[in-house]
């Protein structure tokens, strides 16, 4: 048996190992999932055949498939995945996840990993530390939280609107503790630091409200794996299911979650499928408010879309009327910037 590396930028290696996959039930390919992977290892046999592949997308194992006369003691998959965690620590990379099918849960548990949430299309588990608990441990507390009236937002805000604004307020109003956990993926216009610096700024006045990043436990929904799924399933149904899910089981008892806050989705139906799940799966335990967006004097609701087209006009005028101060200044204040940033997504 051998193992090399694989460049699957190379045609011809990408065909072969495309054409394994896909004898393996793997069926998608998208431009998103193969460009995330930055190493690919493939096992042959003595006739220079696949027997078993893995790919590492930065803290992600993925297309991770064993040939099936190989499957029946385990040993090759132990190989495989045990290979994988080395190379990921050699990338520096020592907490990780995978996304599989459910049938494999126990073969990933049987090699250290942990299960973080399932649903009928697949689970998320994880290896390595700082893990769920040390995430937990370490988002601040108040006295007696398990006797108080706790609500969480999860928040892009890509960038912070009064929309946000707004929405945390009347949370705040009526909660004794309000959670706004602001994803943390760097996949948005305004980077991580951007965004959360600009939430804590924008509801400095607000005292009972704590500021939190999501890091991998609340992730984007438009960021996790489907390349396991089958080509017909709807994919942002199974992302929103999986997401909501890992909510519930993880982050809602250790913090006493009581509410949950949504905006309204008018314009967007990916968001509102998103909100229809979370709606699904944490009642009751969860209450869920789906509040109706802030509209500006021009009656139209305040997005962050909007924020990101009127920087894309050119037009810092309009930005004053859909985001606080705060905000406002840093656009003003990194607007060549922020300029380029588009210019160079377009």
């Amino acid at each position: 048996m051998k193992i090399s590396e694989y460049n699957i930028k190379n045609n011809r290696n990408y065909n072969k190992w495309h054409n394994f996959l896909e004898e393996q039930n793997i069926s998608i390919f998208s431009k998103q999932e193969i460009s995330s992977i930055n190493r690919t290892f493939v096992w042959f046999d003595e006739n220079q055949k696949i027997i078993a592949t893995g790919s590492i997308a930065k803290n992600i194992l993925k297309y991770i498939a064993i040939e099936p006369s190989y499957r029946n003691n385990g040993s090759l998959f132990n190989q495989v995945i045990s290979y994988l965690i080395n190379q990921a620590a050699l990338l520096g990379e020592f907490h990780l996840f995978v996304f599989t099918k459910p049938i494999y849960i126990k073969s990933f548990k049987s090699v250290g990993f942990n299960l973080l949430a399932k649903i009928d299309e697949g689970a998320l588990l994880e290896t390595g530390l700082p893990d769920i608990t040390d995430y937990i441990r370490k988002i601040p507390k108040i006295k007696n939280q398990n006797k108080k009236q706790i609500a969480a937002i999860v928040v892009n805000a890509n960038p912070f609107t009064l929309g946000h604004k707004y929405l945390i307020k009347k949370a705040s109003i009526i909660n004794d503790l309000v959670y706004v956990f602001v994803v943390s993926q760097n996949v948005s216009l305004f980077s991580f630091k951007e965004r959360f610096n600009l939430v804590k700024k924008g509801i400095n006045d607000l005292k009972n409200v704590i500021v939190v990043p999501s890091e991998e436990y609340m992730v984007s929904y438009a960021t996790y794996p489907v390349y396991f799924l089958k080509s017909d399933q709807d994919v942002g149904k199974y992302q929103a299911k999986l997401d909501a899910t890992l909510f519930k089981n993880n982050i809602v008892t250790p913090l006493n979650i009581k509410k949950r806050y949504l905006g309204s989705e008018p314009y967007s139906k990916t968001t509102d499928i998103y909100n229809e799940e979370l709606l699904e799966i944490l009642s009751p335990k969860v209450k869920v408010e789906i509040i109706p967006r802030l509209k500006n004097k021009e009656n139209k609701i305040i997005t962050a879309t909007s924020v990101r087209e009127a920087i894309k006009n050119n037009n810092l005028e309009t930005i004053k009327s859909l985001v606080p101060i705060t905000t406002f200044d840093y656009i003003k204040n990194n607007w060549t910037t922020l300029r380029n940033r588009i210019i160079e997504r377009m």
